[in-house]
């Protein structure tokens, strides 16, 4: 059965892969097809209702597009539906966040130090924000709000810093940030999913039975797609920010998140007027740069995470209890405590090393009991830590960092955490 954790290790890896394939494809078309409104030229003879045109040139041929600001006189025969990218991105980062952080919950989701939750509890918080988020948006948007463009965007940056605050004093820091992110997706995709295909699908049938379409279809989604083009890069930040503890591992976590949303704007209003009127605005440039900066300091600014003595003196949970009863447990506490925990510190000692890599530590009994599986296909299956195994981890150690963990039975454990 032992197995099955490489196996859950592996779809982990496909599912990520999946999600990152998808993402791309998304955010593409998202950047083309916003490029390619704001620059559409009116051009003379051109179709009834098409409000623009413009030429491309791209793979050794020449392409010429046309909108319509409504729709065109007559159905097309072969019409392109481009929504699968953003749904299959949303699946496959919903699965990607049951896998990593619903089954991991006890290591990457839980902080007891913010709140002591089961974790039945921090999945059912996780889920549910997500939900709530949507509707909360949607109402704002379907409201007068919705006439007000600006403030609308003002009001929604507002709750993303809310919300950056509010899963800061619940999550770990890197799963803050990755809800933050979750967050911000679902809104987008939701975005497309209730909003703009059901409009467009009503333009289609208006078009289908000879009847003219209302310019309040295209308008509407054209407001949430605006919306979803500012929200883009920000949500990139936030799903590769798990890989950077110097973005989660501080209590101004929340602040850095917000700030991020800042910079998406900055840069986006940048190639947004850009591609409207063939020159940017360079300011945008030196504010982004300033923020970065700003984000960067901050992220030295203090720590979150709780010190040594308070980790060491904290009680087991019944999950961490589970590894560090098993046969074989303190030779590989040892074998950590002598081979990984001067990195995997909450003040490493190893020259160069100022943060604990993905924000993991390894001192304690229960660090390392709460790592278990992470050490065994990092250290133990795989020779992927140490890195270039730097600390001469010998082969006979890892042999027993094996043993450990087959021989804890925690196989079923390490795939979906317990709820304890």
């Amino acid at each position: 059965m032992y197995d099955l954790a490489i196996m859950w290790d592996w779809l982990s890896f496909a599912v990520r892969w999946l999600h990152v394939i998808t993402a791309m494809a998304w955010i593409g078309a998202s950047f083309f097809f916003i490029a390619l409104d704001l620059g559409l030229k009116k051009a003379p003879n051109m179709p009834a209702g098409a409000s623009g045109e413009e030429w491309q040139v791209h793979g050794g041929g020449f392409y010429h597009i046309q909108k319509y600001l409504v729709a065109p006189e007559n159905m097309p025969e072969h019409l392109i539906w481009h929504k699968w990218q953003s749904y299959m991105t949303w699946v496959s980062g919903a699965a990607l966040l049951m896998i990593v952080y619903w089954a991991g919950a006890e290591l990457f989701l839980i902080d007891p130090a913010k709140a002591d939750l089961a974790v039945w509890q921090a999945i059912a918080i996780s889920a549910g924000s997500l939900t709530v988020g949507w509707i909360l948006y949607d109402v704002l948007c379907k409201s007068k709000l919705g006439e007000a463009p600006t403030f609308l965007m003002v009001l929604l940056f507002v709750i993303l810093v809310a919300m950056s605050w509010g899963y800061n004093e619940i999550f770990t820091g890197r799963a803050a940030l990755l809800h933050l992110g979750a967050f911000t997706a679902t809104i987008m995709t939701a975005n497309v999913f209730f909003i703009i295909m059901p409009n467009q699908r009503i333009v289609v049938a208006d078009l289908k039975a000879g009847r003219t379409p209302d310019a309040k279809y295209g308008k509407i989604a054209k407001l949430r797609s605006t919306h979803n083009n500012y929200l883009t890069l920000p949500v990139i930040f936030l799903m590769l920010s798990n890989h950077y503890p110097l973005s989660f591992g501080t209590e101004y976590a929340w602040i850095i998140a917000s700030l991020i949303f800042l910079t998406g704007v900055t840069i986006r209003h940048y190639f947004n007027t850009m591609h409207a009127t063939g020159k940017g605005p360079n300011w945008t440039w030196a504010v982004t740069v300033i923020l970065f900066i700003l984000i960067a300091w901050l992220s030295t600014a203090n720590t979150w995470d709780e010190d040594y003595e308070t980790a060491e003196a904290a009680p087991l949970t019944a999950y961490e209890q589970s590894f560090a009863s098993a046969e074989g447990f303190e030779d590989v506490h040892d074998i950590v405590l002598g081979r990984c925990s001067m990195c995997h510190a909450r003040e490493p000692v190893w020259d160069g090393i100022r943060w604990a890599p993905k924000g993991v530590f390894l001192e304690t009994e229960g660090d390392i009991a709460r790592a278990a599986r992470e050490i065994y296909l990092q250290a133990g299956v795989s020779h992927a830590m140490p890195p270039a195994n730097i600390t001469e981890l010998p082969r006979e150690d890892r042999a027993k960092i094996v043993r450990w963990f087959r021989g804890a039975g925690a196989t079923s454990q390490a795939q979906v955490s317990p709820n304890s």
